[in-house]
């Protein structure tokens, strides 16, 4: 786990595009751009021309991967992007991508976003059949299973491949003329569909369509497979199962706001997280201070449901990079201070109910509450609007050691005293999920209390959850 600002980091996004007649290239770069949030360790992207692929990728932000002089030599109507952070695989350049492969019905390329729970087996079983990898990620797994899938058609062989590999997974696939996106059956990771004039378009979040202009169509269903080709856009949905299970945390924290999944409004979303954290925990204090900038519509919602006015006393460096020169011991605190400031006028003299959207470690928040003292705070309440993160995630979030979860190993007192801060509150799991009202109930909440909806290899469900109507009424 290397969490180095405190901050749980995601899998990766995925972006596809079917645009013939469009600098499908381009938009890819700026549909990737959208979804930068969600991966800063590698980018790529894989672009057909009905007769070949070609592939480029690499580490870093998307703008240090591609330039003008890359993008211009990236030629034909389909292509496939990725934003990684790596999870499953070690960070590392041949992990980059997407993968592209030439195999006995020709080019594939292929970009996951998630995390598979049975990549062991399935690994060593391909390894006994002759299997030869090139990289450490479970995505190439699935690239093997679908190459070996004996006589189906693609869309066969990638029916059967859901049905064989376990956890989470959002891919979109591309071949020399068609462009396929799959969602996992159970719905962990988001998936869209939107459409140009000229064209189709699949993204991890709704933002990277609104980015290049595409129109919100729909979301990828869970379990469903969408082709996209010159007869538009095919669905094959496979067998559901009785598990649909959302990360919750897409809400939370890792989705950005303006982005829509699944029904839901993320910022309307975390506003409501905010207001029911406000009914659960009513602090005596004179302002509520958001964390920037995941802790803001929280802060904002904390603000409306309690009545007490929000002031923006932490400003965020905007033009901090992926990558800095870390602090010596001496100066430990600077990896914080690099990014936020206090304004002292604000904080003087006040009490301060200071909104962020989760907790991990502590060590970062502990630091923005003696940051805060300095600058003259009277009182720090620390309000956090998810429950306390006890358990680990094997569906593709960097949290696979519990014992780096301070939840996990401190009461919420001993919490509070190693934050600093004056109190500390949690928003509770019943309040967390009647903000979706019914469809509450159909969220992987199992970072907070250790009911995972699959299991490790045997892919068997140890939460119960109903079978559901997608897409929910909202």
């Amino acid at each position: 786990m290397r969490m180095v600002d405190d901050r749980l980091r995601e899998y990766c996004g995925v972006f596809g595009i079917y645009g013939p007649g469009l600098d499908v290239a381009r938009l890819t770069f700026y549909g990737l751009y959208a979804l930068q949030h969600r991966g800063q360790e590698s980018a790529g992207m894989a672009i057909a021309d009905g007769w070949n692929i070609a592939l480029h990728k690499g580490m870093g932000l998307v703008p240090e991967v591609f330039n003008d002089r890359v993008l211009a030599g990236l030629k034909g109507y389909l292509a496939i992007g990725h934003v990684r952070y790596s999870t499953t695989g070690a960070s590392h350049p041949i992990n980059a991508q997407p993968l592209v492969f030439d195999y006995r019905r020709g080019w594939i390329g292929l970009a996951h976003n998630g995390n598979l729970t049975n990549t062991e087996s399935l690994r060593r079983r391909l390894a006994a059949e002759g299997a030869v990898f090139q990289t450490t990620t479970d995505s190439e797994v699935i690239v093997n299973l679908i190459a070996r899938s004996g006589g189906y058609s693609l869309e066969e062989a990638l029916e059967q491949c859901v049905w064989e590999v376990q956890g989470a997974f959002s891919l979109v696939i591309l071949t020399e003329n068609q462009l396929l996106a799959v969602r996992d059956p159970c719905g962990f990771r988001p998936l869209c569909l939107g459409e140009l004039d000229q064209g189709l378009v699949v993204a991890s979040e709704s933002c990277a369509l609104d980015t290049i202009g595409a129109r919100f169509v729909r979301d990828v269903a869970p379990g469903e497979i969408v082709v996209l080709d010159r007869n538009g856009i095919t669905s094959i949905q496979t067998k559901k199962r009785q598990t649909f299970a959302h990360c919750v945390f897409e809400y939370i924290y890792f989705a950005r706001a303006d982005s829509n999944i699944d029904g839901f409004n993320v910022n309307r979303v975390r506003r409501k997280m905010g207001e029911q954290l406000a009914r659960e925990h009513r602090v005596e204090a004179d302002i509520v201070l958001p964390v920037p900038d995941s802790g803001i519509p929280a802060a904002c919602g904390y603000a409306d449901g309690s009545g007490i006015p929000l002031e923006e006393g932490l400003m965020k460096n905007r033009y901090i990079g992926r990558t800095f020169i870390q602090p010596s011991q001496q100066l430990r605190d600077l990896s914080v201070r690099l990014k936020l400031n206090p304004i002292r006028e604000v904080l003087a003299g006040k009490r301060v109910v200071l909104v962020d959207d989760s907790l991990v470690r502590g060590t970062t928040s502990g630091k923005i509450v003696r940051m805060l003292r300095e600058a003259g705070a009277r009182e720090i309440h620390l309000c956090l609007s998810s429950p306390p993160i006890t358990c680990p995630c094997y569906y593709g979030i960097d949290t696979s050691n519990r014992k780096e979860l301070i939840a996990a190993e401190k009461s919420i007192e001993e919490i509070r005293e190693f934050t600093g801060a004056d109190s500390l509150y949690y928003l509770s799991l019943e309040g967390l999920l009647s903000v979706f009202g019914d469809y509450g109930r159909h969220f992987c909440t199992a970072c907070f209390d250790g009911r995972y909806p699959i299991s490790r290899e045997t892919g068997a469900g140890l939460g119960t959850r109903d079978i559901f109507a997608y897409p929910p009424k909202t």
